[in-house]
Parts: C-alpha cells; structure tokens; sequence
C-alpha cells in the first residue's frame, strides 16, 4: 500500500510514469525501506496503463458492492429528525442497563 501511495503522490505531482528509484525516494523521505520485490510488482500491474482511468474503474467496482448495515442507519436518523422521542430514547438505554443487571454481571464489573 506504501508504494501505491507513493506511486499515486508522484503522479499527482505530474509526473505520469514514475520509476522504482523515484517511488523509492518519495519512500525513504520519509524514513520508509521500500520492499523491491512489491515495488517491482506494483510497476509491473500498472505500466502501459492510464492510472485515472483504472481509479474511475474501481469506484465503479467499489459502487457495486454491499456495504451492510446502512438499512439501520436511516431508521435512526428518521426517528432523530421526527424530534419528541429524546425521553423514549432515555427509557431504551435505562432499560438496556437494566437487562446486564438480570444477567448477574455488567460489561465493566
């Protein structure tokens, strides 16, 4: 990951086809070794290749995949917006504290 972040800096600094010695002084300005065999593999993958056009690929690949979890999400915030349930959100939490004590034991005893 170092050296694609490095690789990635460069680029963005215009340079559009950085070299393994390049990669590795942006690395080493920083106090980081740079592993050659991942090097020479990450140059290998990327050359001959438009890094914008592989990066607007792969947020296309990342748009595909299920992230979990959000269909909790907007219940919550709806119910923050509607506002007036505060007091009934107080009641859940004393009431989940309550059910720790039932079990015999609390997160932190």
């Amino acid at each position: 990951m170092k050296h694609l972040a490095a690789y990635l800096l460069i680029t963005l600094a215009g340079n559009t086809s950085p070299s393994a010695e390049d990669i590795k002084g942006v690395l080493s300005s920083v106090g980081i070794d740079a592993d050659e065999e991942r090097l020479q593999k990450l140059l290998s993958e990327l050359e001959g290749k438009d890094i914008q056009q592989l990066i607007s690929e792969g947020a296309e690949k990342l748009a595909t995949v299920p992230t979990g979890g959000a269909g909790a999400a907007a219940p919550a915030a709806g119910g923050a917006a509607a506002g007036g349930d505060a007091p009934a959100a107080e009641e859940k939490e004393e009431e989940k504290e309550e059910s720790d004590e039932d079990m015999g034991f609390g997160l932190f005893d």
